[in-house]
């Protein structure tokens, strides 16, 4: 990369380079580092500068604090990627030390007051203009930063982290001058002149972005939804403090949203939610073939053209409250039947429904943000029924998306779904049915049980946060001395179902007789909320290779009826 400038430098060369400022943009994360950081810090640096078993060597002897991450704005700005924790707390570790050191008038606060002030042309400190600057943009507490770097004090009143590292500075530096006072001066000299830093100046934005990624296994990248943020916040900031502030509120309230119901497999909660608006965005302007499009590709189109729009900020808050409501069954919002067909495909094997299911609110909701009941159900049937066909016939990723990705936009018009060209002729599908391995491994298998499980209309769903697991209604443990005339027989789904995890772990063992027990409850335990089990448990003394047998045709004849009552054979 030619447009790279990596050169080690000292703390004081870092920060007192002539006419540069250190930026932390809007799209960072707030300022986090706290007690248990600082000591760290302070340990070190005091072992390193002071140390008590052999001499300091001023002009050999070098501690190396990391690197730094940075690009140049053209603002005469190094606007900081990787670092911002590092620098902010050497900046109030400094200003504690100058604060302690203004009344002996030591040679080293002048030193000190480089790395914090702009200098003006008497060489005197400008404590107008601080060397690093934060425009985060969810952050509460910059004020108090500027307050604590201009007054030297910090007060009862003050709670943010800046406050809390700064009086722990102080007090060590306190302690340090009357323990040693010999030696004390000599800390922030080292500090500035031994402690070394590998300042990384790259020449655009992405080029540090892929930097930092590539260096930093601890730390948490910036996710594309940092940016986004950022692009945001510049546009409200531009509407007023009003806006501004109003967008900072809600912003906070969208990233809980996301952190509490999204869970990617990648990337941050805030991600998927934006993945999910690029995807509704797509099928808007009729796009189909863009399966390999990534967020932050897509939106650098124009500028970020996207976020400079409170509408398009209305749908990303309409899209996070609609997947909220249907975490918390609003039945305000949704029909059972409806949160029974959502409940099922959160087992699907592949996560395109989520895209489908937004793109329809997106595509189809009234001026309330509320959705027809009978036409989204009728669409959740659809896409449940393709979606699990798609990933009995033809497993992959892959196979599965692209049908989907071709009806995006009849989604997202409302209009009726057909999946023509993926119809599945009657009996092959039937024949790679009964060959199809239901293990408990494969994402497919809960999701037929889920399935079937709900093809009863009176099953209720399990209450909120009640983890289902795979139960053998005929235990595994059972066939070890009551083996079938084929033990592949065990596995089928005839023998499987879904049942709460408090349950499925007292019953997983025994034979039916003993199961039933479990099922049903007693004074102490409560019944599963499984119909079909309690119906089993009600009407069999026992459940036989035949009852397998028998019911895995069912599931299976069921299944096929769903899909012809869906159009999807031929």
């Amino acid at each position: 990369m030619s447009d790279l400038n990596i050169s080690k430098k000292n703390i004081y060369n870092v920060f007192s380079e002539r006419g540069v400022k250190f930026l932390i943009p809007d799209y960072q994360r707030p300022y986090s580092w706290g007690r248990d950081e600082c000591e760290t810090l302070w340990e070190d640096l005091k072992n390193f500068a002071l140390p008590t078993e052999k001499n300091f060597n001023p002009d050999k002897d070098e501690y190396f604090l990391g690197t730094i991450v940075t690009f140049d704005n053209g603002c005469s700005q190094k606007e900081v990627i990787d670092g911002q924790q590092r620098l902010i707390t050497l900046l109030l570790l400094l200003r504690a030390f100058y604060e302690a050191l203004l009344d002996s008038k030591a040679k080293v606060n002048n030193q000190i007051a480089e790395c914090i002030w702009f200098i003006d042309e008497d060489d005197n400190p400008d404590k107008s203009r601080l060397k690093i600057e934060s425009e985060v943009a969810t952050e509460e507490n910059i004020n108090e930063l500027q307050n604590i770097i201009d007054d030297g004090v910090v007060t009862n009143r003050n709670k943010s982290l800046y406050a809390q590292n700064y009086y722990y500075f102080q007090k060590k530096i306190d302690e340090l001058k009357i323990s040693d006072p010999e030696n004390f001066s000599y800390l922030p000299r080292r500090i500035m002149k031994n402690c070394i830093v590998l300042p990384i100046e790259a020449g655009s934005l992405d080029t540090a972005l892929r930097i930092f990624t590539t260096l930093n296994d601890r730390g948490l990248p910036l996710s594309d939804s940092d940016i986004f943020k950022s692009q945001f916040y510049k546009f409200f900031k531009s509407q007023g403090k009003t806006a501004k502030d109003n967008f900072i509120k809600r912003w906070k309230e969208l990233d809980e949203i996301c952190n509490k119901i999204f869970h990617p497999r990648t990337g941050t909660p805030t991600d998927d939610l934006f993945m999910k608006y690029m995807y509704c965005r797509l099928a808007k302007d009729g796009k189909s073939n863009y399966s390999l499009i990534g967020l932050r590709p897509y939106f650098e189109k124009e500028n970020y053209s996207a976020f400079k729009s409170n509408k398009n900020f209305e749908d990303l808050l309409a899209i996070a409250n609609f997947w909220n409501d249907i975490a918390l069954r609003d039945k305000n919002k949704f029909s059972d039947r409806v949160l029974k067909r959502l409940y099922v495909l959160e087992y699907s094997p592949n996560n395109v429904w989520e895209h489908a299911v937004s793109i329809y609110f997106i595509g189809n909701r009234d001026s309330q943000n509320l959705l027809n009941d009978e036409k989204f159900y009728n669409f959740l049937n659809k896409i449940t029924a393709t979606l699990f066909m798609l990933a009995i016939f033809n497993p992959g990723n892959h196979n599965i998306r692209r049908p989907f990705f071709y009806e995006f936009q009849n989604i997202f018009s409302g209009n009726e779904l057909n999946f023509e060209q993926y119809k599945l002729n009657k009996k092959s599908f039937q024949a790679k049915l009964i060959d199809t391995k239901f293990s408990n491994t494969k994402a497919i298998t809960r999701a037929m049980l889920a399935w079937w499980l709900f093809q009863n209309e009176n099953q209720e769903l399990p209450p909120l946060d009640t983890r289902l697991e795979i139960e053998h209604i005929y235990a595994k443990r059972r066939a070890e001395f009551e083996p079938f005339q084929n033990a592949e027989n065990l596995e089928l789904l005839g023998n499987k179902t879904l049942l709460e995890k408090r349950i499925n772990i007292r019953a997983s063992d025994y034979r039916f007789a003993d199961k039933k027990k479990y099922y049903s409850g007693n004074n102490k335990n409560a019944p599963t909320f499984n119909l079909e089990l309690l119906k089993l448990a009600k009407i069999k003394n026992d459940f036989t290779e035949s009852d397998i047998l028998e019911r895995n045709e069912e599931i299976f004849n069921g299944f096929i009826k769903y899909l012809a009552e869906n159009n999807l054979l031929r």
